[in-house]
């Protein structure tokens, strides 16, 4: 097991945003989530500790970070702390907490802040969170908070800059800010700006649904997020997204908004054209003509599939850094093959360490 100059079980992890402006070479981190069974927790276990024990040679910082994610209403509040300490003190990986704070108790929220610092976690992720399982629209808890702005400004008033803070942005818009557009001559009355970050479904029958952020309700997105990095946050980390130009104009506006911390992409492992389908629907995310086609033309094919997903994220991966994007955050979805043929691709492991991952 590697161990590290913050493994020992209260000393402070170093800070993500600390770790950033130290590095002048292109990090990676990964993101996991709270598995359902135990088989499924000593599974990921493995992988984390592998994946560190082979990419820390070439670089022993490297990942620089894992984010493990908070379920819903603080469903897996216990076994997400357990995953960070333990990825912490027995692999000397860096851990960043996924912390949501709705449909959940404020108590439960300062619990999980006074758990981190008594072992040492530095680094939370503060979201607003989904909805539970079930319900479709979140809900504000009696005396509990009702956004991620309140979140930041809640542990800045408590911890004073005890962590480093990300909060999540979006390139696209969020979600919950889209207008559905679906007469043929929708299209027609975008902006340019809109063109180029809307996505297009179409449905059984033929009829195209455009899915967009209208200008003024992402200025809006963007007007929250500068709030978010005034009351305290340190990092962005963008939602998922599969057009890099989108991330590109993203980084832009923020900057032209005075919003000056990093910005993270956040590129989603795709491993199965199913699940892939499922999550670019329920995000409403813009997919390029020629990654549909691409995915597509493997679908029938797993092993094509996840071979075209190793493909294009390590494509996407080259683009970004080009673009000057300070790292690369991985979705792994816990999905070992995609991520370490991205890892190979990019020359952060070589073909023989891979197979040495056998998780």
């Amino acid at each position: 097991e590697v161990m590290s100059e913050f493994a020992a079980s209260t000393s402070p992890c170093p800070k993500i945003i600390e770790l950033i402006r130290d590095r002048t070479d292109k990090w990676i981190s990964l993101e996991f989530f709270p598995p359902k069974t135990e088989a499924g927790v000593n599974k990921l276990n493995e992988l984390i500790s592998n994946l560190k024990a082979v990419c820390s040679k070439s670089n022993p910082d490297y990942p620089m970070f894992v984010d493990v994610t908070w379920g819903a209403g603080g469903s897996t509040a216990d076994l997400t702390f357990d995953l960070c300490v333990k990825a912490k003190q027995n692999f000397g990986v860096n851990p960043n907490m996924h912390l949501t704070c709705t449909n959940m108790d404020a108590a439960m929220v300062d619990k999980a802040l006074k758990d981190c610092r008594d072992t040492g976690i530095t680094n939370i992720v503060a979201l607003r969170g989904d909805p539970p399982v079930g319900q479709e629209k979140w809900t504000v808890t009696e005396g509990g908070f009702t956004c991620a702005l309140d979140l930041v400004r809640h542990i800045r008033q408590l911890y004073s800059d005890y962590f480093c803070l990300s909060v999540s942005g979006y390139p696209e818009g969020h979600p919950n800010s889209f207008t559905t557009l679906t007469s043929p001559e929708a299209k027609s009355s975008l902006t340019l700006s809109e063109q180029c970050r809307c996505s297009v479904e179409k449905t059984e029958d033929g009829t195209e649904v455009i899915y967009v952020c209208r200008d003024e309700d992402y200025q809006k997105e963007l007007n929250y997020l500068k709030e978010k990095v005034e009351a305290g946050a340190d990092c962005i980390i963008t939602q998922m997204f599969f057009d890099v130009n989108v991330y590109e104009v993203f980084v832009q506006d923020c900057r032209k908004m005075n919003i000056t911390v990093p910005i993270i992409p956040g590129i989603m492992c795709v491993a199965s054209y199913g699940g892939f389908k499922r999550m670019t629907a329920f995000c409403k995310s813009r997919v390029p003509e020629s990654v549909m086609a691409g995915l597509e033309a493997v679908k029938e094919s797993e092993e094509k599939v996840r071979q075209y997903g190793i493909e294009m994220g390590a494509n996407m991966c080259r683009r970004l850094l080009e673009l000057g994007a300070p790292g690369l955050h991985l979705y792994t979805l816990n999905m070992s093959v995609v991520t370490k043929g991205i890892l190979r691709e990019l020359g952060y492991i070589s073909t023989e360490e891979e197979v040495a991952i056998a998780v």
